[in-house]
């Protein structure tokens, strides 16, 4: 099979998507839609990967520039797909092999359908094969009318007949072009129709006129050439992909207490014996080890969690490390940078933020740990703060092996809590901590006996006058 070249058209406004993005970039379960369409093109080893962009296309092009690779065509105005085609003609200006059209919002779609696809191109020797699906449904699609092993037309559903209508062969949209007469056989598509625009389809009659065969290729499941055009099609295919994340995760060994909740993007993997119980959300680049247990209302982004780590429910942990044997939660925030070593513990309510939490060391509950460097088996006391911003930049908390910090302490960083120290409750600690040292850093309590009486008795005198 030779190598093609793919172009990906992804000018369109998307209308019934109501919507200010480029439609190729609703995400599908997670992932913007046209990401599964150029990962196709990839695995086909494309020789080259070109956008047509036009709608708000610098926006898309942001979007897509770590694909180094893309080149990008603008379509202005959109007269259709004929005409968005020919957007690329100076860059297939004397080239040669096969050119895959593809559309951006056709996530389904695989490379083993691709790679079939062009394998019949190449064997029927057509100038253009299309991708074509058997379907119970029809209505509203192009339909195939086939004379013997070749196409004779796409009828749109608008012009069909009544026995054009009962055809269930449709026309998806996709295609495999012989790159020599495809260009100068689009400059002769008119646009005499009620849409003034240019229509691939009216390929399918040049091609025959001028005794040139049009193959097809029925996809094997239907399901593959659905497209998206609007906000319930795009939530109907996010479900689509996202239940077969969890029946693969399931088939590996996973136990969703309740698959219907659980979300899961594509970059996530999961070891065995884990459970996830429901409304858990698993996002972007984040791998969980085995033996992990997830409970209810946690979401997990691009973060890495091993094995034996039990999150409780409803915690959020975004861009962090947890080790073997940490718990967290219930209702914990672990932000951005965070390491959780082995054994560690932070419970309800502990915030942390671009903080290592050293081996076997715990936070239980009520604390707010920013910029900190804490060590092993340290114990952190109820309503501890490390106060790590002065208003202008944030500064580093040090605290050292088997430290112990009191409740309602306030760590004012910069500062070092050294080896084995305490701080007592209540203490406000400014300056460095000595290893083996108690840091006390409150005001003398003073008892004024007789207080109350005195009080109440002036209240007395008060409410007589």
């Amino acid at each position: 099979m030779a190598t093609p070249h793919v172009l990906i058209l992804a000018a369109g406004k998307g209308t019934r998507m109501k919507s200010g993005r480029p439609k190729v970039l609703h995400p599908v379960a997670g992932t913007p839609m046209i990401d599964y369409v150029l990962e196709a093109a990839a695995g086909l080893g494309a020789a080259s990967r070109t956008v047509v962009v036009g709608h708000e296309a610098a926006q898309l092009q942001a979007a897509l520039a770590a694909h180094a690779d893309l080149r990008f065509v603008l379509q202005e105005p959109q007269l259709g797909t004929a005409h968005a085609v020919q957007q690329a003609a100076p860059l297939f200006a004397g080239v040669k092999g096969t050119l895959v059209l593809l559309s951006g919002d056709v996530p389904l779609l695989s490379v083993e359908t691709l790679r079939a696809l062009l394998t019949r191109h190449e064997a029927s020797g057509a100038a253009a094969t299309i991708l074509t699906a058997v379907v119970s449904n029809p209505f509203g699609y192009g339909r195939i009318i086939r004379d013997g092993d070749s196409v004779a037309a796409i009828v749109e559903q608008r012009d069909a007949t009544e026995a054009e209508r009962a055809v269930p062969e449709i026309n998806s949209g996709i295609y495999a072009f012989d790159l020599e007469p495809l260009f100068p056989a689009l400059a002769q598509i008119a646009s005499n129709n009620a849409q003034k625009e240019f229509y691939l389809t009216d390929l399918v009659g040049i091609y025959r006129r001028a005794g040139r065969k049009v193959s097809a290729l029925v996809a094997d499941r239907a399901e593959e050439i659905l497209g998206i055009n609007s906000r319930a099609e795009l939530a109907a295919m996010s479900q689509r992909v996202w239940q077969a994340r969890r029946a693969a995760l399931m088939a590996a060994g996973v136990t969703l207490e309740d698959p219907a909740t659980t979300y899961v993007d594509r970059g996530v993997t999961i070891g065995p014996d884990t459970v996830i119980r429901p409304g858990v959300s698993l996002l972007g680049r984040t791998s969980i080890g085995a033996r992990v247990v997830i409970h209810s209302g946690v979401r997990i982004v691009d973060s890495q969690v091993a094995d034996d780590v039990t999150v409780l429910d409803h915690c959020v942990v975004v861009g962090s490390q947890v080790a073997e044997g940490a718990s967290v939660g219930p209702f914990a925030h672990v932000r951005p940078g965070s390491e959780l070593c082995a054994g560690s513990r932070i419970g309800n309510f502990v915030e942390v933020k671009k903080t290592k939490l050293g081996r076997g060391s715990k936070a239980s509950h009520l604390a707010y740990l920013g910029d900190a460097t804490i060590g092993e088996k340290v114990n952190i006391g109820a309503g501890t703060i490390t106060c790590n911003y002065d208003g202008v930049k944030k500064h580093p908390t040090v605290i050292e092996d088997g430290v112990f910090i009191g409740s309602d302490s306030q760590l004012v960083a910069p500062v070092t809590i050294g080896k084995g120290a305490y701080v007592a409750a209540g203490s406000t600690i400014t300056d460095e901590v000595p290893p083996g040292a108690l840091g006390i850093a409150r005001s003398k309590q003073v008892n004024k006996e007789g207080w109350v009486r005195l009080k109440k008795a002036l209240r007395g005198t008060e409410n007589g006058k």
